[in-house]
């Protein structure tokens, strides 16, 4: 399977989010692999820039969309 996009990540992410408890983005970057079962091949593929995973990317584009709706917090 390949990474999904990041709004494939939108669910997982609310649902960790759900209990209320502060989630650090490593704690958030282990639920959604585990709730896609990917590898560590494929969490560990390279952008074209290979500055970051897809993985680490779609995750904190998914967090940002949050951040700007609201949805979630993220401390200063």
């Amino acid at each position: 399977m390949a990474v999904p996009d990041f709004q494939s990540f939108f669910k997982p992410l609310l649902d960790l989010a759900v209990d209320g408890k502060v989630h650090s983005i490593q704690e958030a970057r282990e639920y959604i692999a585990s709730q896609f079962k990917l590898s560590e091949e494929e969490m560990n593929e390279m952008l074209p820039s290979g500055t970051q995973t897809r993985f680490d990317n779609r995750v904190a584009w998914t967090k940002s969309y949050f951040v700007q709706a609201k949805l979630l917090k993220s401390p200063k």
